[in-house]
């Protein structure tokens, strides 16, 4: 009896409760559902385990300095998410937050090179190289998106589908709207 009485007081707590507060949740009107490409990107980040390392939420500034980091201009709030199936909110931050990204750096060919080879850029860097995302070519064809890594190398490196799609998630990724308001708010007003 004690049993069930736990396993239906977590179902409460844990299920029922938070989804009953989050069904009103609207998007902010700036908010737009990822395009196919950014979806495609956003299954790339997944597949090559980009949330072991990285966050998508700017913490409360009662609680942390993400703000003041430059991670943001305001902490993350639930219509963020709206359309994050699953979310990616992350299990660690050993590298920079990814909340805001696209706003903080928006230059594609930065963040190709970057994943091509990260010290290049960023020289403390301990992300891992993703050079299979990319190829190399004798000539590129003229619609390839080719990137110079620094060193003398015969032929080309190319983005590959799946790097331009990783790169067009991650520019997507622009959280830089008002917070919405929250349901509390709207009612004060």
């Amino acid at each position: 009896m004690g049993a069930l009485a736990t396993v239906i007081f977590a179902l409460m707590v844990l299920v029922i409760l938070p989804k009953s507060m989050l069904s009103g949740v609207q998007p902010p009107a700036e908010l737009k559902p990822l395009t196919a490409q950014e979806m495609r990107g956003r299954q790339v980040y997944i597949e090559n385990g980009c949330i072991y390392c990285h966050t998508q939420q700017v913490r409360d500034t009662n609680f942390t300095q993400d703000v003041a980091k430059g991670m943001g201009n305001r902490p993350s709030v639930p219509a963020d998410y709206v359309y994050d199936q699953p979310h990616l909110l992350g299990t660690m931050r050993t590298g920079p937050d990814l909340f805001n990204v696209g706003s903080r750096l928006p230059d594609k060919k930065w963040h190709l090179l970057h994943l091509y080879q990260p010290r290049s850029l960023v020289p403390w860097s301990i992300m891992p190289a993703f050079p299979f995302l990319f190829e190399h070519k004798d000539t590129p064809a003229p619609d390839d998106v080719v990137i110079e890594p620094g060193q003398a190398e015969a032929g080309a490196i190319v983005a590959t589908e799946d790097a331009k799609a990783l790169v067009a998630y991650l520019l997507a990724l622009k959280h830089d709207y008002a917070m919405p308001n929250t349901k509390k708010e709207a009612a004060d007003e």
